[in-house]
This record gives structure tokens, C-alpha cells and sequence, in this order.
């Protein structure tokens, strides 16, 4: 299939979640993501999330690193949508945030990170079994990524879907993707 009618259907199916179950599966996420090694890890970059489109709740992430490993710097985005490029602001506390017109929590103010980045939390919609992803379609994350020596990282509800027909040079691959189940391990193969 190709990436529009992919990302048609994972919105149907992200919709159709009730929002009492996102706890739940964010949690189950949490719980793979949790035993990772941080160990060569000093700065991640976390995506926030769009409550209202049933994302993974990410801040369960953030409040478990804070405890669990507070030496690492954890960085959030803000997009420039005239650009569609990111920045990376390092992440202060959550009523520092605020929605921009997408409903997307954004920092308004604080340090702006520009140095290395060992690991990338990415938004997805769906992705398919060699790592491909399909996310909104502005592309912020593909730009992001271009050149970036890091651990990617996508989070997904779901297992992965069809293969994404319309890959093209720009699309970066994932190097693992964590559902509730299953963590992916595209650079080899599935870690239970």
C-alpha cells in the first residue's frame, strides 16, 4: 500500500481506541523501553504527545528517565511548519509547554540543544517489517534525521502493517520499533 492509504487507515485505527486503553499501552510500551541499555546514552530527543489523536503518552518516558537515569538530557521538539524543520529544546517540566494550532505541547522558551543526540523517540502512524514508517507527511522527522549518527527509536499500539509501496530516498529507517508486545530490532531481527 502506498503511504496515503496507510496513513488513512492508521488514523481509523488510532481513533478507534478508547482513550481508557492508552494508559495502558503506553505503559506496556514503557515497560520495553525500560530495559534498554543507557549506558552510552548522555541526550535523548522525545516526541510529545497529541492527546487528542491517541498518541502514546511519551511523558511516562520522560518521567522515568528523569528518575531512573536524571544524568540524561532529554530534549523535545518545536516545529516551524513555514520551514518544516525542527528544533530541539531541552525539557524543563511540562507546564512550561504549550499547544501550538496542531494541539501539539511545544516548549515556548528555555535551551536550545544543538550538540549530539544518542537516541531518537519517533512519532509514527505505522510502519512496516523493514522498518519503514509512515507519519503525518510533513516530512519534519525525515529532515531531522538526515545525517544524524543516533539510535531511532519509533513507538507504535500496533504491529507493523503492509510495506510501505512508496519509499523513497528521504525516508530514514528505523533502527528499532517498540509496540506493547514486541520490540523490532530492524538492524537484526525481533527481541521478545
Amino acid at each position: 500500500m502506498k503511504k496515503a492509504q496507510l496513513r488513512k487507515l492508521a488514523l481509523n485505527q488510532r481513533a478507534s481506541l478508547s482513550p481508557s486503553v492508552i494508559p495502558t499501552l503506553s505503559n506496556q510500551l514503557l515497560a520495553h523501553f525500560s530495559k534498554f541499555d543507557f549506558s552510552e546514552i548522555r541526550t535523548i530527543h522525545i516526541f510529545l504527545p497529541i492527546a487528542e489523536k491517541n498518541e502514546p503518552d511519551t511523558f511516562l518516558f520522560i518521567d522515568w528517565l528523569k528518575n531512573n537515569h536524571p544524568g540524561i538530557k532529554i530534549i523535545v521538539p518545536k516545529a516551524d511548519f513555514e520551514t518544516a524543520l525542527m528544533s530541539n529544546y531541552v525539557y524543563s517540566e511540562r507546564e512550561a509547554l504549550q499547544k501550538n494550532l496542531y494541539n501539539i505541547l511545544e516548549p515556548q522558551t528555555g535551551e536550545l540543544h544543538s550538540g549530539e543526540v544518542e537516541m531518537v523517540i519517533i512519532p509514527l502512524l505505522t510502519f512496516d517489517r523493514k522498518g519503514y514508517r509512515v507519519g503525518y507527511g510533513k516530512g519534519f522527522y525525515d529532515r531531522f534525521l538526515e545525517g544524524l549518527r543516533t539510535l531511532k527509536v519509533g513507538i507504535s499500539f500496533f504491529e507493523p502493517g503492509d510495506d510501505i509501496e512508496d519509499v523513497n530516498e528521504h525516508d530514514i529507517r528505523l533502527d528499532l520499533c517498540i509496540t506493547p508486545h514486541v520490540v523490532y530490532d530492524f538492524r537484526k531481527s525481533v527481541i521478545k
